[in-house]
């Protein structure tokens, strides 16, 4: 399976089960991101705000894809959905591996909810506070959780990003087995070792 970080929680899935895109965004929808381009068999977009709902931007193959996925409804803030809105949790299950993909998650989960996502082995995780959870609270969600690799997502960098959101470094300095990635994929076995992957975007 081949993990790529297309910019702030927008992800493409490669694996035998086909080509999946999460949370693309809107052309100017997120400082520092360019036009989008992407095609896959499948979009999934975890709310309807212009930074994850950039469809038109993900050119569909046509080809009838084999992921099982599920998911979690909950908030984008922790009002209920007062300030922001409906957010949702994919679960999506490829070559005999669980990848989460936690959206723009603001509120806290039942035990019920996190019982359905303990022992993933892919955790996408929100960090950048404001809009979504900040670096220590998606630390908390980590410990409760207990996923293999753990990415992080949703944060400011020098050159994209929104600039009211926090950088990845709070995050970064309460993970553990933090690995500084070249470039933005990661090749994800059965045997990959766990670790807080940090992708590099240009």
């Amino acid at each position: 399976m081949k993990i790529t970080w297309n910019g702030l929680s927008c992800f493409t899935i490669e694996s035998q089960d086909g080509i999946l895109v999460l949370d693309p965004y809107q052309d100017g929808a997120v400082r520092g991101l360019g036009h989008l381009s992407l095609t896959a068999d499948k979009v999934l977009c975890s709310h309807e705000h212009s930074d994850h709902n950039g469809r038109e931007n993900v050119s569909l193959t046509g080809n009838k894809d084999s992921f099982p996925v599920s998911f979690i409804d909950s908030w984008h803030d922790d009002a209920k959905g007062s300030k922001r809105g409906p957010n949702r949790i994919y679960i999506i299950r490829t070559e005999g591996m669980t990848v989460v993909h936690m959206g723009d998650i603001g509120c806290s989960l039942t035990g019920e909810q996190y019982s359905r996502l303990k022992g993933c082995d892919v955790l996408m995780i929100p960090v950048g506070g404001y809009f979504t959870i900040d670096g220590k609270q998606a630390a908390d969600f980590v410990k409760k959780i207990s996923p293999r690799i753990v990415i992080p997502m949703h944060y400011r960098t020098a050159k994209h990003g929104h600039a009211v959101i926090s950088t990845v470094e709070p995050f970064e300095k309460l993970s553990s087995n933090v690995v500084q990635l070249d470039g933005n994929s990661l090749e994800v076995l059965k045997n990959t070792p766990a670790q807080t992957a940090i992708f590099t975007l240009d």
